[in-house]
């Protein structure tokens, strides 16, 4: 007796439409054999389950069924269909299926169906006709018998087959012409033969018999390194691939312990091959890494060296670790070698890159337990054995679609790898279209030698959005109050073309009112398919005594005579139509309305438009959603108070409608877009391309940059419009059935169209709910669009839709797309960038001579027609203030003036007059006097400003007010009368060093203490010796007045003449290894972490979002236009934003504009803050305090020993600069005295590479102090100069030095010709990168005013810090007393390894609190009405910190308490919830710390209060 599916399997877990499906399905039958692993399933159904349905139906059934055990499972099924199924009608459904079923049987008789043609000469007779070959004539009689048997029993329907044989055609594809086969054949020659000693040419085999192939693949190298192995020797090999790649596991130890024996003691090379770099030859076949799943004893492979590391160990020996891959998979290998052997190894071939051939044992690394190979028998180096596409026709195609690693996640190729590999192929140009944005253009263009002819073209993969159309189609004026029909069609599909009309419902509304309907169901001929039936529930049943379309079609355009016709979608109802009435040659001349386009002028607060949310925003009723007839009428309501609305707006007639519809941004966003390309033919096309791309960004975003088609009609100058992929809306319309008219209006708007492979589109065969159904229909659709373009003189172009670079580059793209969650990302379109000859062999079916044409000639002319044009400008564009040169000398003068007397020393007026004529000569005054107004505006406001990088080098700079750090030498200067001292032998004995440093003096004119100043910065640092290096000021503004400097650059400027400094972030390492550690672990798959390392090196540099740099300003010019330079967006397209950015990287285009770094910072706001409590002017106080010094030497200044805080030496912890555990360790080391020491410590923490391992090691052996090491970027310029080299080329070295770029060869030999020692000359090769010494003075001079209220004024300065950069105070643990904090300080101390973030901040400013509590301070509870938001105060001789220290309590909740309390006394806990909104959590906490004090948890009075 049959039972339901799900009586018989009630625990099978089943999603989807598959569910459904067996819930309508009974078992007839399930049978098992004796041995109880094959069990048989009887299904019987009245509706067609696909065969790969029922083979997953088989999988989940014995996976979760029969969990642990071996059972095979065979589905078997039966259906009972419809009168509405034929077998000509079941073979168009199923034929897919049959050819599946068949392919498990037999491939080849799959083959000989799959390309047979099948014609029905009557319902239950089909013709099959095969290719006349012996295999079909012996075959047929099979292929028969199954079809007979799916379709017969299985499917209950009559079917006789009769057999016919055809003569097989030739391939209509040819080769290029003689000269390309010529070509090939030398380059097969050029691979496979070499040259003797004589000059002839001999054949050179290699292991694994190298060759080349003639499609325009080579394969170089093989597997072996000696070109005389005998091939015959190789061919056994191959013979028995296994017995030579992998030993069996039983005897891998024995193998491990033979190894031991025989290469115990003695040198690592035994072999005289000289291709032997280790170990002994061998001659073993590979085998391929993805095959080495476990301990399989010796295995041999061939690799490249992906990583390389040594490591010594004991015993005078090291270990080399290699990552090596074969590009199936990657394994790490580790061999043991002596110290004094491993440079002989390493120079003998063993190194990143090599090609390797390696016999060894495998084994479980005990370290990482990951599989590796070890004991190493023998390595010798190989070819090159990876294969190599080239492009051999004569005549090149041209790319003209193409996505880089800039295409939103999408493209995973580099633009520079694609340039080159095009430039490789002899093409002539390539275009670079990415999705929405144009980020790769500047790399792109790099890529291209200046002398290349080769040709950049620029363009971009566009959202299109077509706003052209009107709301109302064909209107002719009609009133509002005219006659309308509403109605609606379900149907059996999407397309007209090829699904059936199943039902019609339609109203008919005059005057605003509902008068008749109209409603028929349509017997469509065909089955109704399962997913159409779960929609609409329309059954075959339900239709077979429907009328037919051809009775019925008639009779509803009569309906319909006169009217305006109304639908919800309209384009997709009116197609089916439109269509049908075009098959019977009925006329077809109405006015259409679409009530969704009204809605989306109507209803602009919707994000959807579908039937059903219209209706509910208008407040309509919808039953019975997805049948024709309650659709209809409920669209009709839905229109009738759009009649209304629209009446209220003073429209009459549907012509006013059409004028209300104009484009809008929010209309535009809501709009269908489909791709587009868009290509630059000239510079004003570039710079059109460039507005397009900012409007599309700034204006129009929504979820894609998006330009309306209105806005390209404007900028189309110097553009071409491509028709783009499947994602444009030719191909839709097409796929879609369209009018012939809409895709003629279509084809005309396009300036060329585009046709691509059919793999690029095969997605659409495997989607059920596509109308596409075979091969032959893509094919169909590109030789429609071929037709298309001969008939409307458009060029058509075949492109590749290029994503990656190689089909092997698939992976990256895979993992990419899986990881963004696209759930088909496994199913890769063959996305790669072709060669010619495959590209003309992927479009023969066109014919050769239109295939030559589409590949090869039309592209060429696309890329004829675009000019070879930069994609940013060449010259340079600094902002203009007018008299700015003037302007600088007047300010820098007046300031010398009042510092140094009317008549300037000597030294004074030369350094500032050089350095104004370079400065002024090279145009940068503009740059001081935008620096100056910026600073002289924030210390208006009470901020100081701290100067970055080298401009603290310029006296001008100085002079002018934009840095505090003077770069003159040490020297006196009285403030009262202007007496000076440079020369004297006291100040002499300074030179290098700071004037703060120099003995206190009386001026011999007037009797005041004279003025210590100077640092001695030589301003060749900042525009090197001819003035000519790109100067950059870069300024440190407080943290909180950060953004008043921005607002000042457009007062400066004027509005829209500044734009914040774009940035593009990329997919970083870790982001991808966590990708594709999770796309594996998703499907089961283990890597191992060198293979993810490998699959890493694709995936990232891949666009994730965009940014902006924390403190640049982009000014452009008044009278220049910013998309001539870039385009420009939001920040990560943030609408909500009115921050712009410039598209491109700003480091793109800072040689054209000028870049501002306005940057936010801790040490002016913490001054600031240090004045506000203390009254003092920081700028007054002295830089050569003795206690103040004394913190970098000791802790007596604060009044505690070391021991009363837990060991720390110093008392510069908290200090800006000295404060960190590394920093404290540095001053311990180099034992600083003066001030200029610690600027030299300063360079040195901010470097890299210039302490640890450099600096540090020279000071313990006595090589050089603190004070003749390289510390800042000055002292190599300034030493090399005093060793009597050239100035110039002193700077040049500082220069290379300091990038991290070492020194030439040349360099070191005049070095050493002018005494300098070796140990310096090391020195500069490791340093990476260094600091120029004017910013370590202004972060020094910083630094110092803090440490000295550290020392003067304690509670300030704890209140200060504890408010700006202790990001992880605690109030619980921090503020509840000494030994408290001692608890938990111990706690931490003990986990310090295992600390998170958030806890090692904590520990950090612990240490800051027990320093506190040692000077004698505490803290006082926190008052909820006297306590700030977010700063700390002194009250009472102790601090009372901010709210936001509770743990809990983030600043806006802080904030939110603190205006609470302004309103009155909280009256109760909930009285406390309501106002502040803080959590119950944080309000518990509170009261757990008496915060609260008596709170009652509620307003409410109980009688017992009053007893």
């Amino acid at each position: 007796m049959a039972k339901r599916f799900f009586d018989v399997f009630p625990s099978l877990q089943v999603e989807g439409d598959m569910k459904n499906l067996l819930t309508e399905t009974e078992v007839t039958k399930v049978g098992m054999n004796h041995e109880r692993d094959h069990l048989r399933v009887y299904l019987s159904s009245t509706r067609l389950i696909h065969k790969k349905d029922i083979r997953q139906l088989e999988s989940a059934i014995a996976q979760q069924i029969f969990k642990g055990r071996m059972m095979q499972v065979k589905v078997i099924e039966k259906y009972h269909l419809s009168e509405q199924y034929t077998p000509e009608k079941l073979l168009d459904l199923y034929r897919d299926s049959i050819l599946e079923e068949l392919k498990d049987y037999s491939l080849m008789e799959y083959n000989l169906l799959r390309t047979a043609k099948m014609e029905f000469t009557s319902e239950s007779h089909m013709l099959l006709t095969l290719e006349n070959t012996i295999i079909a004539q012996t075959r047929s009689h099979e292929i028969v018998e199954f079809l007979e048997k799916v379709i017969c029993e299985r499917c209950g329907l009559d079917l006789a087959v009769e057999l016919a044989y055809e003569e097989p055609k030739e391939s209509k594809y040819k080769k290029n012409s003689d000269l390309q086969i010529q070509f090939e054949i030398k380059n097969i020659m050029k691979k496979v033969h070499i040259r003797n000693d004589d000059g002839e040419s001999v054949p050179a085999v290699a292991e694994g018999g190298a060759e080349a192939v003639s499609d325009g693949t080579t394969t170089s190298g093989g597997t072996g390194g000696n070109a005389t192995t005998n091939t015959v020797s190789s061919a056994k090999n191959a013979a028995k691939p296994a017995e030579h790649a992998g030993k069996t596991a039983e005897n891998g130890e024995k193998g491990k312990k033979e190894f031991k024996r025989r290469f115990e003691g003695g040198g690592f090379k035994k072999s005289d091959n000289p291709d032997v770099i280790y170990g002994r030859d061998f001659e073993d076949e590979p085998i391929a890494i993805e095959k080495i799943v476990g301990e399989m004893g010796e295995v041999t492979i061939r690799c490249q060296v992906m990583t390389l590391e040594t490591r010594e160990i004991r015993n005078e020996k090291t270990i080399v670790i290699m990552s090596v891959t074969d590009f199936t998979d990657s394994i790490v290998l580790k061999i043991f070698t002596r110290n004094d052997q491993l440079q002989e190894l390493l120079d003998g071939g063993l190194a990143k890159g090599a090609f390797l051939k390696i016999k060894g044992v495998t084994t479980i690394d005990k370290f990482d337990s990951e599989l590796t190979i070890g004991s190493v028998v023998g390595i010798k180096k190989i070819a090159d054995f990876t294969s190599t596409r080239a492009d051999t026709s004569p005549e090149k195609r041209v790319e003209l679609h193409c996505h880089t690693k800039m295409s939103d996640m999408d493209g995973v190729s580099d633009v520079k790898d694609i340039v080159k590999r095009a430039m490789k192929w002899g093409h002539k140009a390539i275009a670079i279209t990415d999705h929405g944005d144009v980020q790769a253009f500047p790399d792109a263009n790099h890529a291209v030698p200046p002398d290349s002819d080769f040709k950049i073209i620029y363009g971009v993969e566009a959202y299109l959005v077509d706003d052209l159309k009107d709301i109302i189609v064909d209107s002719k004026g009609q009133s509002l109050n005219d006659s309308y029909v509403v109605f609606d069609l379900e149907t059996t599909g999407l397309s007209p073309d090829k699904n059936k009309i199943i039902e019609i419902g339609a109203v008919k509304v005059v005057d605003g009112a509902i008068t008749e309907r109209f409603s028929t169901f349509v017997n469509p001929e065909v089955p109704i398919p399962y997913n159409i039936e779960q929609l609409t529930s329309i059954k075959d049943d339900m239709v077979l005594d429907a009328p037919r379309i051809e009775e019925i079609l008639p009779e509803f355009m009569k309906f319909c005579e006169g009217t305006v016709m109304v639908a919800h979608n309209a384009e997709f109802d009116t197609g089916f139509i439109r269509k049908n009435c075009e098959r019977m040659g009925l006329p077809f001349d109405f006015t259409i309305a679409d009530t969704v386009a009204l809605a989306r002028i109507l209803l602009p607060q919707l994000n959807r438009f579908k039937l059903d949310t219209v209706a509910k925003a208008v407040g309509v009723s919808l039953d019975h959603h997805h049948r024709a007839v309650d659709d209809a009428a409920c669209t009709a309501e839905i229109f009738v108070k759009f009649i209304e609305m629209l009446h209220e707006r003073g429209m009459e007639t549907l012509d006013d409608v059409n004028q209300m519809g104009a484009t809008s941004p929010e209309l535009v966003k809501k709009l269908k877009s489909h791709h587009a390309i868009i290509l630059a033919t000239n510079d004003i096309g570039r710079i059109n391309l460039y507005r397009l791309v900012s409007m599309s960004h700034l204006t129009y975003f929504h979820k894609t940059p998006r330009v309306p088609k209105s806005e390209f009609v404007k900028y189309r100058e110097g553009l071409l419009l491509g028709s783009a992929c499947e994602a444009g809306e030719l191909y839709h319309a097409i796929l879609d059935g369209r009018p012939e008219e809409e895709i003629l209006r279509l084809v005309k708007f396009y300036d060329y169209l585009e046709i691509q492979p059919i793999g690029n589109n095969s997605f659409m065969l495997r989607d059920e709910k596509s109308a596409i159904n075979s091969v032959e229909e893509l094919q169909d659709i590109n030789r429609r669009i071929v037709k298309l373009g001969e008939t409307f003189n458009k060029l058509v172009v075949a492109t590749c839709d290029v994503h990656f670079l190689d089909p092997e580059d698939e992976v990256y793209r895979r993992i990419i797309m899986a990881g963004k969650g696209f759930k088909d990302a496994d199913d890769q379109a063959p996305l790669f960038l072709r060669t010619t000859e495959e590209m003309l062999k992927e479009f023969e079916y066109l014919g050769s001579t239109k295939a030559e044409e589409v590949v090869i000639t039309n592209p060429g002319k696309i890329a004829d027609m675009c000019e070879k044009i930069a994609p940013v400008r060449p010259d340079k564009c600094p902002p203009v203030i007018e008299n700015s040169d003037q302007m600088l000398r007047d300010i820098c003068y007046t300031k010398a003036h009042s510092m140094y007397g009317e008549e300037l020393p000597s030294i004074v007026k030369e350094r500032l007059d050089r350095e104004l004529n370079s400065i002024i000569s090279n145009g940068y005054a503009v740059m001081y006097i935008i620096a100056q107004k910026l600073v002289w505006k924030s210390n208006e406001d009470g901020y100081l400003v701290g100067s970055r990088g080298s401009v603290g080098s310029s006296f001008a700079a100085t002079m002018s007010g934009i840095t505090e750090v003077n770069p003159l030498q040490a020297h006196y200067r009285c403030a009262y009368c202007k007496y000076s001292d440079f020369d004297s032998p006291e100040v002499k004995a300074f030179s290098g060093r700071s004037g703060c440093d120099m003995p206190d003096k009386i001026c011999p004119v007037c009797g005041k203490k004279l003025v210590k100043d100077g640092f001695d910065i030589p301003f060749e640092t900042f525009l090197g010796f001819k003035g000519n290096k790109e100067p950059d000021i870069d300024l440190n503004f407080s943290g909180e007045y950060q953004s008043k400097a921005h607002a000042y650059c457009e007062v400066i400027f004027g509005y829209g003449q500044t734009f914040r400094a774009g940035t593009i972030g990329t997919l970083a390492d870790k982001t991808a290894f966590g990708y594709i550690k999770n796309y594996y672990e998703e499907r089961g798959v283990h890597k191992r972490n060198c293979e993810i390392d490998r699959i890493v090196q694709g995936c990232v540099g891949v666009r994730r979002t965009t940014g902006q740099h924390p403190g640049g300003i982009v000014v452009l010019p008044v009278g220049e236009e910013i998309n001539t330079f870039t385009p420009v967006q939001h920040p990560a397209n943030d609408m909500t934003t009115a921050t712009v950015t410039t598209h491109f990287d700003y480091h793109s285009i800072d040689h054209n504009l000028l870049k501002l770094d306005i940057l936010g910072h801790d040490d002016p706001t913490m001054i600031r803050m240090l004045q506000d409590l203390t009254g003092i002017d920081p700028t007054t106080i002295p830089l050569d305090d003795e206690s103040v010094m004394s913190l970098f030497k000791n802790t007596s200044a604060l009044g505690v020993t070391p021991d009363d805080i837990h060991g720390i030496p110093l008392g510069c912890l908290g200090i800006p600069e000295f404060g960190t555990d590394f920093a404290m360790q540095m001053v311990i080391d180099a034992k600083p005295q003066e001030f200029s020491d610690l600027i030299r410590i300063s360079g040195l923490s901010h470097g890299t590479d210039v302490w640890l391992g450099n600096a540090q090691t020279l000071i313990e052996q006595g090589l050089a102090t603190i004070s003749t090491a390289i510390c800042t970027r000055d002292d190599i310029m300034i030493y090399l100069i005093q060793k009597g080299l050239d100035s110039e080329q002193s700077f040049t070295i500082m220069e290379s030095v300091r990038k991290g770029k070492g020194l030439k060869e040349e360099w070191k030999t005049e070095m050493r010709a002018h005494d300098v020692p070796e140990w310096y000359i090391d020195s500069c090769l490791k340093i990476k990168y260094m600091f120029p010494k004017a910013h370590a003075a202004a972060y020094v001079m910083m630094a110092w005013r803090i440490a000295y209220c550290k020392v003067y004024y304690p509670l300030a300065y704890y209140a200060a810090y504890f408010s700006i950069r202790a990001t992880g105070f605690n109030y619980e643990i921090m503020c509840q007393g000494k030994e408290r904090l001692e608890y938990f300080y111990k706690d931490y101390t003990r986990r310090k390894d295992s600390l998170s973030k958030k806890e090692q901040d904590t520990y950090r400013d612990m240490k800051i609190v027990q320093e506190m509590y040692a000077r004698g301070f505490d803290f006082t509870p926190i008052d909820v009405y006297r306590a700030k938001p977010d700063r700390f105060q002194v009250i009472d001789g102790k601090l009372m910190p901010a709210l936001n220290t509770i743990d809990g309590m983030g600043d806006n909740a802080a904030i939110a308490v603190a205006e609470a309390a302004k309103d009155g006394k909280f009256l109760s806990k909930d009285d406390f919830r309501q106002r502040t909104k803080a959590t119950k959590t944080v309000i518990d906490l509170m009261a757990d710390l008496g915060l609260l004090g008596e709170l009652p948890e509620s307003n409410q009075l109980s009688l017992f209060d009053f007893a």
